[in-house]
């Protein structure tokens, strides 16, 4: 029950930090005025001292008589002549001194000048720590006697850098003084940290007292010296626990000292306006929270640590701005790194409500600096994207702790904001859409036991609702991004919320609707992006019944290797139309739109018509249900040319009527292919026994007509009209079930037909003046004159053989004769192929 006042006090502390920010950013308002006026006032001040000191001008070479100064230039101030006559007259009394600087950088001047005296001034600060520790080691000294010594050292140190300052031969190098003051102040925060936490000389009131004076003598110090003391105070007393031992006294002391000491460093940086070693401070401070992580693994102090963390984190916020750091990046480091490390302390704070309450505070301290600032909007987005990661994992884990109620407060906290600023730009959209949307749907997919299904309805259609005001709020604008992420999660959740409201079997009637929702919405917006969501419940339908469709692909697969029964293998034709139908009509009605799916139109189209195919391929396969040898020896043949026809009807359909001429052009190649590969090769009826009769030839003479019909399908319109042909001669010869050795009979018969064929086609193309029909018809006549000299002059004998080659030579004459004299007639327009 502890949990619940720290978070009141880390609350509290949240809204200190922000009345804090606002109290620093009127302050530094305050300041940049006066520095704008003090700066106005100098350039007055120089202009005017500069045209008091030239009262005449003298051309070279040529004597000019002095001339009195200007008018104007006589209301300069008494007191400013007077100023400015004390520091001629100094100059010229007081001698000049060389100053003291050192040559430009190189290794020379590096090694010998620069880098010695602050190795030395390092070294001072271990040679004292490690004195202290070599008098324990011993056992030379007791506690209080190693403690005095160490503070000894410390103040020495102090007032030596004092003194470097004073003497004449070391007055000059401010160096020297910046070292001894960093390292002195280093040694007394190491001496202070271990007379309380590691000995207890002194007790927590005194020790904190003794912390803050050291501290005010540290930032006295770095005015004095400048930034190298600091460095080495920074240095100093974030190493000074590490050198004692950090865990001598328990983590509570020791964050205790390290939010003190980071807090110095705000505000030493903040008074300076350095950037640097506010940006430092933070850092380091983040770094011991990180190394405290690592080490504790889990036990123990993880709240402590949190609280550290969620507290320098936040001061980091409010100081880095104050103390100069413009860089977005570098302002949002800290904030970044505490709430990722608030992810990491949560699993071994059970999910509790203190991990919770750390990580909220930091991101509500986050939305009020981004309300503030926007250059912290990012930050904001980063922590609610945070926040469901860290929602996943308390899920997941066997106790959930406190995640629902902070579920419940994120979506206030991040969803309330994102809709009352939604105005002020679109990252605040996207803010309010993740924010309603994600812990709902992360709590939804990973804890669905927590609530019951009509609770999980009711919490997505009012997520749902907060996502359509924006979208409402924002269709004036078409071309604006955000109105599609709106309208794409409200889609979203609406479709969620719907289909766990249904049967396990009809969630495609929430596909359904979410297709024919979106696209209503889209054609009343008129916005171009809009007519590309309804893809998205497309998709869900092709993936929501991956399994039948899995089912029906093998079936197609084994079918396409020659297998026959095919009906035990495919998926129960209820369930796959509960799971496909209704989407699928949907989308084909919306195609009607010639806006419909956007740039995704052509691979929509694709989809919905796949999935009608197959749909219709398992209903087509539901009447005869061919499950035995018997059965498809005499319906095999019928289902499949059933099948393959109406392939080829309904593409024929669509083309002539110039409706959908893709999915058209798709259906008529799918028929051919079919035709060809099973009528032709796999399943020829002349090989594989099946009761085909008469129909074989209906079949290839119906899929002939399709072909003539249509432009540029001359050459499979012809090959099928021979098939047709063949298939009556073979009926004749062998009754309903083709198979079976060809006679001598049947081969004359094919001559015959062949002939009468060609015979037909010149006839028709030399009466409608079709060039293409006597072209094939000269074709075909050709190929059965090879066959009968060659093939028939073989295989017949006797009269067969005089009557077959007495027909043919009769034939061909008189065709010569007709078509030479149809060739010398005068040339006429010839009708164009349709």
């Amino acid at each position: 029950m502890i949990g619940y006042p720290l978070l009141l006090i880390a609350i509290g502390v949240a809204v200190a930090i922000a009345m804090l920010k606002r109290r620093i950013d009127r302050l530094e308002q305050a300041l940049q005025a006066m520095e704008a006026r003090v700066d106005r006032l100098q350039r007055d001040g120089a202009a005017a001292t500069s045209a008091a000191a030239i009262p005449y001008v003298v051309a070279p070479d040529v004597a000019a008589p002095i001339e009195p100064a200007p008018e104007h230039l006589a209301s300069i101030s008494p007191e400013l002549d007077h100023r400015f006559q004390h520091a001629a007259s100094a100059a010229e009394t007081t001698p000049s001194a060389p100053a003291f600087t050192l040559p430009r950088l190189n290794f020379e001047t590096l090694v010998g000048g620069r880098l010695p005296i602050w190795i030395g001034g390092v070294a001072l600060v271990l040679a004292g720590f490690f004195l202290v520790r070599y008098s324990i080691e011993q056992g030379l000294l007791g506690p209080g006697a190693r403690t005095c010594i160490a503070a000894l050292f410390g103040l020495l140190l102090v007032a030596a850098s004092e003194a470097v300052r004073r003497l004449p031969a070391t007055r000059d190098d401010a160096r020297l003084g910046q070292a001894l003051a960093g390292a002195g102040i280093a040694s007394l925060y190491g001496t202070l940290y271990m007379a309380a936490a590691l000995y207890h000389l002194i007790a927590p009131i005194p020790a904190f007292g003794a912390v803050v004076l050291v501290t005010l003598g540290a930032m006295g110090l770095s005015l004095r010296h400048g930034p190298p003391t600091a460095i080495m105070a920074l240095v100093g007393g974030f190493v000074a626990p590490l050198v004692a031992g950090f865990d001598a006294a328990g983590i509570g002391p020791l964050l205790v000292y390290l939010g003190l000491f980071v807090a110095a460093l705000f505000g030493l940086a903040v008074h300076r306006r350095w950037g640097w070693l506010a940006f430092a401070a933070s850092f380091a401070g983040l770094a011991w929270a990180q190394f405290l992580i690592a080490v504790l693994d889990g036990r123990g102090s993880l709240a402590s640590v949190g609280g550290f963390t969620m507290l320098v984190a936040g001061g980091a916020s409010a100081a880095l701005p104050v103390a100069g750091i413009r860089n977005r990046w570098l302002r949002l480091a800290p904030l970044l790194v505490g709430l990722l490390q608030l992810v990491a302390i949560a699993p071994g704070l059970d999910f509790g409500p203190l991990a919770w309450s750390f990580y909220l505070v930091l991101a509500a301290a986050t939305l009020v600096l981004a309300w503030r600032d926007p250059l912290y909007l990012p930050g904001a987005l980063a922590s609610l994207v945070l926040l469901l990661a860290l929602e996943g994992l308390a899920f997941t884990a066997p106790h959930h702790g406190a995640a629902p109620v902070a579920a419940v407060v994120a979506t206030l906290l991040f969803a309330g904001a994102g809709q009352w600023l939604w105005s002020k730009g679109r990252l605040w959209v996207l803010m309010a859409l993740l924010g309603a949307g994600g812990p709902v749907l992360v709590a939804h997919a990973f804890a669905q036991g927590l609530l019951p299904d009509l609770g999980w309805t009711l919490c997505e259609l009012a997520a749902a609702v907060a996502c359509a005001r924006l979208a409402w709020c924002l269709a004036r604008d078409r071309d604006d991004p955000a109105l599609t992420a709106a309208t794409a999660m409200t889609g979203l959740l609406a479709t969620v919320a719907i289909a766990q409201a249904l049967p396990s079997g009809w969630r495609s009637v929430a596909f359904a609707l979410a297709l024919g929702g979106l696209a209503l919405w889209a054609r009343r917006v008129q916005a171009r992006a809009l007519f590309a969501l309804p893809v998205l419940p497309l998709i869900a339908t092709v993936v929501g019944g991956a399994v039948h469709l899995a089912m029906v692909a093998l079936v197609v697969g084994q079918s396409l290797g020659g297998e026959r029964l095919l009906y035990a293998g495919l998926p129960l034709a209820g369930d796959l139309l509960r799971q496909l139908a209704l989407p699928t009509l949907a989308a084909i009605a919306f195609l009607v739109d010639p806006r419909a799916f956007g740039r995704w139109r052509r691979a929509a189209s694709a989809v919905a018509a796949a999935l009608a195919v197959l749909m219709l391929y398992v209903l087509a396969k539901q009447p005869l249900a061919i499950a035995s040898i018997e059965q498809f020896l005499a319906w095999g043949f019928i289902e499949r040319a059933l099948l393959t026809q109406l392939c080829l009807g309904t593409g024929w359909g669509l083309l002539r009527s110039n409706r959908l001429p893709v999915l058209g052009r798709a259906l008529l190649l799918l028929g051919l292919a079919r035709l060809l590969w099973f009528d032709g090769v796999l399943l020829n009826a002349a090989f594989v026994a099946q009761r085909a009769g008469p129909l074989l030839a209906l079949h290839f003479g119906l899929a002939a007509f399709w072909c003539w019909t249509l432009p540029k399908l001359r050459v499979p319109a012809a090959l099928l009209s021979i098939a047709a042909a063949l298939a009556v001669v073979r009926w004749l010869a062998h009754g309903m079930v083709l198979t079976g050795p060809m006679s001598s009979l049947e081969n004359g018969g094919y001559s015959a037909v062949l002939l009468v064929l060609a015979l037909g086609w010149l006839w028709r193309g030399i009466a409608a003046s079709r060039h293409d029909l006597r072209l094939a018809g000269l074709g075909l006549l050709t190929a059965t004159t090879f066959k009968v000299f060659l093939v028939d002059a073989a295989a017949l004998d006797g009269l067969l053989r005089i009557l077959s080659f007495l027909g043919l030579g009769v034939a061909l004459i008189a065709i010569g004769w007709a078509y030479s004299r149809f060739l010398a007639r005068p040339a006429a327009a010839e009708q164009p192929v349709s």
